[in-house]
């Protein structure tokens, strides 16, 4: 079995607009073969708390335009690891440090990445070479 297309649409979604954010070392992981109880997750690091907080802001507002709402906010008080679950995504945004600590991306190593295309806005300059005249 396969993340459901629109888990996968809503995971793009919420991963552009942690991206918006400024989100860092941002992962989609389709664990639908592994849990019966979501399809998609997205994981995503945010340098301190007011990141963090703001990152979480910015994913509800903008799945709730698209028309989903978070069944579930647990860890907003504290932002270090805030989990948004949406029942088909769930939305893990970390502080650096738990994000290190806890390394959802091992836990999950054995579970298909799903791709994830970045803005060229938002995209790693590309590496220039000097032009000599």
């Amino acid at each position: 079995m396969t993340a459901s297309d629109t888990a996968l649409t809503l995971a793009r979604v919420a991963a552009q607009a942690a991206a918006d954010k400024l989100a860092k070392d941002i992962l989609l992981v389709d664990v639908s073969d592994r849990l019966a109880i979501t399809d998609v997750f997205v994981i995503v690091t945010g340098a301190n708390e007011r990141q963090v907080g703001a990152i979480v802001d910015g994913v509800e507002e903008e799945l709730l335009r698209n028309g989903t709402k978070p069944a579930r906010r647990e860890g907003h008080r504290e932002n270090r690891w805030v989990l948004l679950d949406f029942i088909d995504l769930v939305v893990h945004v970390m502080h650096s440090e738990e994000r290190a600590l806890y390394a959802l991306e091992k836990l999950w190593r054995d579970c298909p990445r799903v791709e994830l295309t970045v803005p060229t806005e938002l995209a790693p300059p590309a590496e220039t070479t000097p032009t000599t005249s």
